[in-house]
């Protein structure tokens, strides 16, 4: 389907990692779990942090923007720092950064120190998420190993969203936030152990790094992850948010025009030639934006209108994973091989459209199965989706661009999460405030007050609704690989119908 696979670059098989499958495989999952896990372990502890570090109100969600920020920013540089100088060396850079940053973290005394921790986390997940699914696609080659290892990948990335939560809630109520924190040092330490001896290290690529386009992108980047995050606790019209999201434009745009001058770009156009990997960005941008909301939102409902505790509300989000990695790993890895990638694409959006017209239902009174029921409509359209869209995006891809292919999926998965927040916090904010003021002084009620939050709370939903449509109509109109027939020393190309 792409010239890209016979690229001179092409590495060979690794021997060494597919002797070790097995550890190379959990390495490179826990790796992948506890950068996912970080997004939102911290989430559900955020009370405890403010109180014991003394947080005013408005700079608390720095402790989640600090790390979205660094790592939706990063993303793009840290892919190909891979592709450049070592996938293996480089993950472990990003791996030991993580780790150092989150024993920093935990020993936080101040806003500042724990802020600057969670940016520096940020970074190292930067590098070592690309990196990670770099190393996957060009170690498993063989295809029912690289079937299993991508839907293991693709069952971590999808479901440690929802892992934090429950991980954030345990520590929180049983130990203290903190080891939310010290916990990814020990697991750092031991995927540091074990990389060098379970993975093979790639050539890296003799070219020059492409220092302008990395600083606009990152800088761009950066840029419109703050701007979507300031629209969504501002507003849309704030001086400051329509600069942040002009600077942030402006920076792209450089970078675009930088690209298409450069010799050794970051980021070679070439990868968009192939319908179906952008097909792939597009629809990981638009589901990433319904998972993120799902996550924002659903964890303050059961515990600001439920009164659930933290650890009840991350235990109430299991059956989510649970499900997202049953369709992976047993169900969609299996499948793939015989009815191909395309069924699976379609079906995603649809359970995901089911889902958040499912959660938009959900009021005051509802117990927890319509909860439940919801949960797992989107657990089996996450999980339908993941595992298909991993691997059409390295799909093709000639090995010493992996990086920057996966840093993409990565992107796309982090920026629509940021984009989804902003849009959707909007949306419910204003729905939110018309509707405290139809209810007047009954709005300082409990009662009142968990009735505005379901209703701007529906709201969210019904535009995430639409939102989970476009991803539909993205798998409809570009996808057209089916099959992806593994290679025999390089990245597989696809078979289209």
């Amino acid at each position: 389907m792409t010239d890209e696979a016979t690229h001179p670059h092409a590495e060979a098989a690794h021997p060494h990692a597919e002797r070790n499958g097995g550890l190379a495989l959990a390495v490179i999952c826990v790796a992948q779990l506890m950068v996912v896990l970080d997004a939102t372990v911290v989430n559900v502890a955020l009370p405890s942090i403010r109180r014991d570090l003394d947080f005013s109100l408005d700079n608390l969600t720095w402790v989640v923007t600090a790390y979205s920020l660094a790592f939706g920013g990063l993303l793009l540089f840290g892919g190909r720092t891979g592709d450049l100088f070592g996938r293996r060396r480089m993950f472990m850079i990003g791996i030991g950064l993580f780790a150092a940053a989150s024993l920093v973290g935990g020993f936080a005394q101040n806003e500042a120190m724990l802020i600057a921790a969670r940016a520096a986390q940020g970074a190292g997940g930067a590098i070592a998420a690309p990196t990670a699914l770099a190393l996957l696609a060009t170690t498993f080659t063989e295809p029912a190993a690289r079937s299993r290892a991508f839907g293991l990948f693709a069952a971590m990335a999808a479901s440690g969203g929802a892992l934090g939560l429950l991980l954030g809630g345990v520590l929180t109520d049983y130990a203290s936030w903190r080891w939310a924190l010290f916990i990814n040092v020990p697991i750092g330490a031991l995927v540091l152990f074990l990389a060098p001896r379970v993975l093979d290290e790639s050539q890296g690529n003799r070219t020059k790094l492409d220092l302008p386009g990395a600083i606009t992108v990152t800088a761009g980047m950066s840029t419109l992850v703050y701007g979507l995050t300031k629209a969504a606790e501002d507003s849309w019209t704030s001086t400051t948010t329509i600069v942040t999201l002009g600077v942030a434009v402006a920076l792209l745009v450089a970078f675009v025009l930088i690209e298409l001058r450069s010799e050794h770009p970051l980021m070679p156009f070439r990868i968009f030639k192939d319908r179906n990997r952008t097909g792939a960005y597009l629809i990981m941008l638009f589901l990433a934006g319904g998972l993120f909301v799902t996550f924002y939102f659903l964890a303050q409902y059961q515990q600001n209108v439920h009164g659930w505790s933290p650890l009840r509300t991350g235990v109430g989000f299991l059956p989510m994973p649970v499900t997202i990695m049953f369709m992976s790993i047993v169900v969609v890895r299996r499948l793939i091989p015989k009815i191909g990638i395309r069924p699976f694409l379609t079906a995603g959006p649809i359970l995901a459209i089911a889902a958040m017209f499912s959660f938009s239902q959900l009021d005051a009174s509802s117990s927890y199965w319509p909860f439940f029921g919801s949960l797992l409509l989107l657990g089996l359209g996450m999980g339908c989706s993941f595992v298909p869209l991993t691997m059409t995006a390295v799909n093709g891809v000639a090995p010493h661009e992996t990086g920057i292919a996966s840093a993409l999926l990565n992107t796309g998965q982090q920026v629509g999460g940021a984009i989804g927040l902003a849009v959707f916090g909007t949306v419910f904010s204003h729905a939110a405030k018309d509707r405290a003021a139809e209810l007047g002084a009954g709005a300082a009620s409990k009662a009142g007050q968990a009735d505005v939050f379901v209703v701007g709370q529906e709201h969210a939903f019904h535009a995430a609704l639409v939102v989970m449509v476009l991803a539909l109509v993205a798998s409809l109109s570009l996808i057209r690989v089916n099959k992806v027939a593994p290679p025999t020393g390089a990245p597989a190309a696809a078979l289209a119908d």
